[in-house]
């Protein structure tokens, strides 16, 4: 996947496994964060026991399941225009019902619903155990919709149906929700508050990943460094909890440490990060497992001081600096990769120059990189303006997505001559004459196939890079494969 990508949605994913004990037909899309993505594996586990089986072919389908994002208006906007084609279809197939997920349905669960009707069925990313109820409902010839938020973690006991899986690689959710409240994001408002899993049910979940002949796990959440285990419950409780249930209390180093040493030839990943969260422990617990790969997202958004406290991001530029620091100490080898957000409210052109600044003070690896869109609902968008004209947001934006290109490429060159070891993941979208997979600074690697497979863990001499890509060739098996 490309490393910079330019104000688009993030994935898009059908599945396509299917059980033959089962009549019914499920199409799910998903658009957004990898949590999206996680969710939709969920919703088809727990689907997959009401008799549906899953279906790449859309016009066939009896429920059309789309994940949504709320993010950004763009992404918004794509699926309504998937929902339009969705609906286009039943009215050659009126048997077909279709259904929103995730962010999307929360916020505007009254509009897509009741007001224009292009959909039969609203659930909000805590409600996906009520599906058997909700689509139960649907098959009474009602419209369904429940959109109640948590406080717990609700899918802990839920074994998720891989979708489109390489078999080698898996999202493992830890937490959901965010407390952190930054102004621009509606996050808060459609998962709720922070709520961690217990860790034996992730622990148990890693082990049943192995046992499938997984190789690699991403540690998921909207803020995996806030995770804290005292027993259940939401974080801002944790001062109410007993002095027994603090002792034994488990935070997000801990159990990066219990997963690393459970299994010991699985590599792990984790994200997102936020920068006020990430403590110096989950640093050196990196530094001392080689199954952690060296890679960290940083979410940054700015690198302006007045603009990062009007986004609320409780952290400062000089502080966010000195992680920067820390992280390149222990880990001299970590890729770090960031999100921006160009031309929010008042961002003078100084505001911009600091960011421009703060990207060249670190040259991350790569980036995620947007303008700002209001979102309805969230504090900037109730108390400030959105004053910054299109044409100025967009050439800020290019300027960034312009310098993060000239330093991806100058942190692959660093790769050049160099063997890293690849985890191999599926056939090069380039060539069926190459593989494709990433190495333990989250680079994509392709390299002639050779005797190897998926699943292999291999040494690979880099030859040639591009911003987004490091080429190289197979020189034999890595001593972890």
């Amino acid at each position: 996947m490309e490393k910079v990508i330019n104000e688009s949605i993030q994935g898009c994913s059908t599945s396509l496994i299917g059980h033959n004990n089962n009549i019914k037909k499920l199409y799910i899309e998903s658009y957004g964060c990898q949590m999206n993505f996680s969710d939709s594996e969920i919703v088809a586990s727990i689907l997959r026991k009401e008799g549906f089986n899953t279906t790449s072919k859309l016009k066939e389908a009896d429920l059309v399941l789309v994940n949504t994002c709320s993010i950004r208006d763009k992404a918004e906007q794509t699926i309504r225009k998937r929902l339009e084609k969705f609906n286009s279809i039943k009215q050659i197939n009126p048997k077909m019902k279709v259904g929103v997920l995730g962010c999307m349905a929360e916020r505007l669960k009254s509009k897509l619903l009741d007001e224009e009707k292009i959909v039969d069925l609203v659930v909000g990313p805590d409600a996906y155990k009520d599906l058997p109820n909700l689509v139960s409902q649907l098959d009474a010839g009602n419209s369904a919709v429940n959109v109640l938020l948590s406080k717990v973690e609700t899918y802990a006991d839920i074994d998720p149906e891989r979708l489109n899986t390489n078999g080698v690689t898996a999202f493992v959710s830890i937490t959901r929700g965010c407390d952190n409240m930054c102004t621009f994001c509606v996050v808060p408002f459609t998962r709720g508050r922070e709520r961690s899993r217990n860790p034996i049910s992730i622990i148990k979940e890693i082990n049943d990943l192995w046992e499938k002949g997984y190789k690699e796990i991403t540690l998921l959440g909207q803020n995996v460094d806030s995770y804290l285990w005292y027993g259940g419950g939401l974080k801002k409780d944790y001062s109410k909890a007993s002095s027994i249930q603090k002792a034994s209390a488990l935070r997000f180093s801990d159990l990066l440490e219990l997963c690393a040493k459970e299994q010991p030839k699985m590599r792990f990943r984790f994200s997102t990060s936020n920068p006020q969260d990430m403590s110096i422990d989950v640093i050196k617990n990196m530094a001392k497992y080689d199954n952690i790969c060296n890679h960290i997202h940083l979410p940054v958004q700015s690198g302006s001081d007045d603009i990062l406290k009007a986004m609320n991001r409780q952290h400062t530029r000089e502080e966010y600096l000195n992680l920067v620091k820390d992280i390149k100490k222990h880990l001299p080898n970590c890729t770090i990769s960031h999100d921006m957000i160009c031309g929010f409210p008042n961002e003078s052109e100084k505001d911009h120059q600091d960011t421009l600044d703060l990207m060249e003070n670190i040259k991350y690896s790569f980036g995620y990189m947007f303008t700002y869109s209001e979102r309805p609902g969230t504090a900037a968008a109730r108390k400030l303006k959105d004053n910054i004209p299109v044409s100025v947001k967009k050439r800020r934006l290019s300027e960034v997505i312009e310098l993060q290109q000239r330093h991806s490429s100058e942190r692959n060159k660093e790769f050049f001559g160099q063997v890293t070891e690849v985890l191999i993941e599926k056939t090069s979208k380039k060539s069926d004459f190459e593989w494709a997979g990433r190495n333990p600074q989250n680079m994509m690697v392709v390299f002639p196939k050779k005797y190897f497979k998926p699943g292999d863990l291999v040494q690979v001499k880099i030859n040639d890079y591009t911003s987004a890509t490091l080429k190289g060739v197979a020189i034999g098996y890595s001593k972890n494969n």
